[in-house]
């Protein structure tokens, strides 16, 4: 069945410097000729690829834009079909206008995600490098982007193809010795295989390990704020947002309810949440605001407890001490600019964790935080050169599949089960590694991957 044109708006819909509508498939040239004039009057199809024509988008004899036309041939377009990209004036009337325009003279409006699709079904990028192009799109923060942007080069497809060749041909000899024991022999080939499956487990567990610094840089880390009332929870809150976004005064237990809000720390995302202060109390509103910060807590990545250093610790204090011992933590020693009570030795003892002197006040000791919350979720600096890493839940879930096939091809040979067990092991590692680039997945799974692209990509 030939494949229909089709047709959408490129570029947010809001008024702006240009617009683009993008045009794909067989018919994008002589859709566009329709509807685009100029003064030497060839058809685009006549014009070379990669080239950009000047001239009037014309709905009949009324000129409804000055336009730009780009030209890109098939296979060397975004989609790896004859493309063309209208740039017009950036207004949502005429950007409109023009697409409708466009949709009367042959093509049709694209669905979510399709051009992408589109690149993918003709071979142009596996599905990681799809998927990637979405998580660019999305990226919140500068290691977002990094890894994104290294993924839709191919790092991780190069990684799960050079993987998968070497299953293949493993899986491959083992069949042909079966086929062929006279010519071939397997006499001492578990030896050999064990050996290399060692190799691909410590391949799959680095990119798994990779997997918890992947969510945290997309999804951004879940950061819980804790302390007793008055510790100066809202006010570091504040700092951090740069604005005055939590209610802040003398009296304790001012915040009854978590307050969340999503901050952009050097090159970190955080999903802050700002809890109502711990302490026993005869309040009910108080009460429930204290049972909802601790359950905040509970599911945190990352616990930030705030002390006032100008208080000694009390029974609440030891109460969260115990509570985060074991956690993800760091210690605020606040109001050092106030005479301080309590010292940070005192509270690394009895709190097990890193102890950093602040005053959210004076707003000092806030890059010490920041630091040492970068090196607590990415060791230091991350380089997308070398490294690989997995951000998508999707690719995660096929990778712990991949290395639960490769435990019982190790287990079969280390049983002396026969070879043929050991091909049926691999070729379901294969096949899950197949998924991550698309050469193992159903239709109704690429329809809902790319689902969740916005119009026009």
């Amino acid at each position: 069945m030939k494949r229909e044109t089709i047709a959408a708006i490129a570029t947010a819909m809001s008024n702006s410097g240009i617009g683009i509508i993008r045009i794909s498939g067989p018919e994008a040239f002589e859709v566009t000729d329709r509807i685009f004039f100029r003064k030497n009057g060839k058809s685009l199809k006549e014009e070379n690829g990669n080239t950009i024509h000047y001239g009037f988008i014309q709905d009949g004899n009324q000129r409804l834009d000055e336009v730009l036309v780009m030209v890109m041939k098939a296979p060397h377009s975004y989609t790896a079909e004859d493309t063309v990209e209208i740039d017009c004036h950036g207004g949502v009337l005429i950007i409109k206008k023009i697409l409708e325009l466009v949709i009367r003279n042959g093509a049709r409006a694209a669905e979510p995600g399709e051009f992408t699709k589109r690149a993918f079904l003709n071979g142009r990028i596996d599905l990681s490098q799809a998927e990637a192009v979405m998580d660019v799109i999305q990226a919140k923060n500068e290691y977002a982007l990094k890894s994104s942007v290294s993924q839709l080069s191919g790092s991780v497809s190069r990684k799960i193809k050079d993987l998968r060749e070497q299953v293949l041909y493993e899986i491959a000899f083992i069949e042909s010795a079966l086929d062929d024991p006279e010519h071939i022999s397997l006499d001492g080939y578990g030896k050999n295989l064990l050996k290399k499956v060692g190799e691909w487990l410590n391949h799959v567990e680095k990119l798994l390990s990779s997997a918890d610094n992947g969510r945290v840089m997309t999804e951004g880390i879940k950061t819980v704020i804790l302390g007793k009332p008055n510790a100066g929870k809202s006010s570091l809150m504040n700092v951090l947002l740069g604005e005055d976004r939590a209610i802040v005064t003398e009296i304790a237990g001012t915040t009854r309810d978590t307050l969340e809000e999503h901050i952009y720390l050097q090159g970190i995302s955080l999903n802050v949440v700002d809890t109502a202060g711990i302490r026993e109390t005869e309040d009910l509103v108080e009460k429930i605001g204290v049972t909802r910060a601790m359950s905040a807590a509970e599911s945190a990545d990352l616990i930030i407890y705030v002390v006032d250093g100008s208080c000694p610790l009390d029974e609440n204090d030891q109460e969260i001490m115990d509570f985060i011992r074991e956690k993800q933590a760091v210690v605020l020693l606040n109001k050092s600019d106030l005479d301080m009570v309590v010292s940070k030795e005192e509270l690394e003892q009895r709190s097990h964790q890193k102890v950093i002197s602040i005053s959210a006040k004076e707003q000092t000791g806030v890059e010490a935080l920041e630091e040492e919350i970068k090196s607590m979720f990415y060791q230091g600096e991350i380089g997308f050169n070398d490294e690989i890493y997995i951000t998508n839940v999707r690719h995660k879930e096929a990778l712990e599949k991949t290395l639960e096939s490769f435990h019982m091809v190790k287990a079969s040979i280390e049983n002396g089960l026969p070879e043929d067990f050991y091909s049926i092991d691999l070729m379901d590692a294969y096949s899950q590694l197949g998924s991550i680039i698309g050469e193992e997945v159903g239709e109704d799974l690429v329809n809902e991957i790319f689902s969740k692209f916005c119009m026009g990509k």
